[in-house]
């Protein structure tokens, strides 16, 4: 599986922390629709299904993280 680069992945994890922030989930359509491409891009970028998984895994791959249990990362 290809790897993105921390500073893509740290990027998307900002992006998406905003929009979520912002509660685009309840905003305009073009603002959702902005908020499911991030997170769509995180689950691919991390090689996973759904965006709280891609959060943790995005996250574990960032330089200096200090994961102490990555056992939500197995399947």
């Amino acid at each position: 599986m290809l790897m993105a680069h921390p500073a893509v992945l740290r990027n998307l994890i900002e992006q998406y922390e905003t929009l979520h922030a912002l509660h685009a989930d309840v905003g305009s359509p073009q603002v959702r629709q902005r908020m499911d491409d991030v997170a769509y891009t995180l689950c691919v970028a991390t090689g996973t299904r759904d965006v709280d998984t891609a959060l943790i895994a995005a996250r574990h791959r960032l330089p200096g993280a200090r994961v102490q249990d990555d056992s939500l990362l197995s399947t």
